[in-house]
């Protein structure tokens, strides 16, 4: 994922957990605000201490930013995805659905045309 596209300062975290509006589920927390720009969403990916080891961690990480990354999400957006302390049980088709479901539920999704992906790099 390009740099331009990723919330890497605490300042931006922080910024998203205190002033964005949230959507949850049994597997992941959605932190989303608007960010000023029209085109750009920017994501943020976060688990906490409670999941797992730094190995459990990453791998959750991991799993979550590659069912976002074939996910098309309306541009103009700072998205934080929070895993909670069950997603370390998860399998990958779980967290993709539950990242699917919570940008359904949160009307970020762009209209897809059936069979078409777009990967965002």
């Amino acid at each position: 994922m390009k740099k331009e596209l990723r919330l890497r300062k605490a300042k931006e975290f922080s910024f998203v957990y205190n002033n964005g509006q949230s959507w949850a589920d049994h597997l992941l927390v959605l932190k989303a605000m608007p960010n000023g720009t029209q085109y750009t969403s920017r994501l943020g990916f976060s688990v906490g201490k409670r999941a797992g080891n730094a190995v459990v961690r990453n791998t959750i990480k991991r799993r979550t930013k590659e069912a976002v990354r074939y996910t098309q999400i309306i541009g103009g957006w700072d998205l934080v995805f929070i895993a909670r302390s069950n997603a370390n049980k998860a399998d990958y088709n779980s967290l993709r659905s539950s990242v699917y479901k919570l940008l359904n539920k949160a009307s970020l999704l762009m209209q897809e045309h059936p069979g078409t992906k777009r990967k965002i790099s």
